[in-house]
């Protein structure tokens, strides 16, 4: 999943980032939230995790829910905060989020819950376009009776590429997904991880396959 997350505090946001991103997902990650709801206006993301830890930042969460609600893409809102009362929790709910969650919180639990509000959304590409779909318990591609083991940026390069099955998508985008932690990454190592990639589902005698198109990137194909 493409995860969007916000946390006015270092610790929280370097340790919830840590966490969500062992979890195989490619997070963006801000301590603005204002930032971060400009970000949601322009990009997709599959959830916002918005961390808060005093009684203070409440009214401004109120201020962006209800732009964030309306979000074209309806990503899973899920707020942890450090202090709230049953009643702000349930005033957060009515204006928006998904979910909402007092210290102590496990992040794990944030994010089982994130996957159980996405999985009656239309998110995974796989069921519209017969390609294979992404087991993040194994960290496997799966197609069929097919199983092909992956690293962590070979998944998430695959999942960026199953967003669009059988279209392209640009090699900034691919970069920005698999690598959202660095802004320095040379073409040569994506380059690397799709040749690698090849290599594995040639083995493995996958049908769907990764193409190159030309001065702009790669496109997952299943035809």
């Amino acid at each position: 999943m493409r995860v969007l997350l916000t946390a006015s505090a270092d610790t929280t946001r370097h340790y919830m980032q840590k966490a969500l991103t062992e979890s195989l997902n490619s997070v963006e990650s801000t301590d603005d939230l204002f930032y971060a709801l400009h970000l949601a206006l322009n990009e997709d993301f599959d959830a916002i995790v918005i961390c808060r830890q005093s009684e203070e930042d409440l009214g401004t969460l109120f201020d962006v829910l209800g732009d964030l609600r309306r979000l074209a893409s309806a990503p899973a809102i899920v707020i942890a905060l450090g202090r709230a009362t049953p009643a702000e929790c349930a005033q957060l709910l009515r204006a928006g989020a998904d979910a909402c969650y007092v210290q102590p919180y496990s992040v794990l639990e944030i994010h089982e819950r994130i996957h159980a509000l996405r999985r009656n959304a239309a998110y995974g590409s796989e069921v519209r376009t017969g390609a294979p779909r992404l087991d993040p318990m194994t960290r496997e591609a799966v197609e069929g009776e097919l199983r092909i083991p992956l690293t962590t940026r070979e998944f998430l390069l695959i999942e960026c590429l199953l967003r669009r099955a059988n279209a392209p998508v640009g090699r900034e985008q691919l970069t920005r997904y698999a690598w959202p932690e660095r802004d320095d990454v040379e073409p040569s190592s994506v380059n690397l991880v799709v040749s690698r990639l090849r290599s594995k589902l040639k083995a493995a005698g996958a049908r769907f396959r990764i193409d190159t198109v030309n001065r702009y990137g790669y496109q997952l194909s299943t035809t």
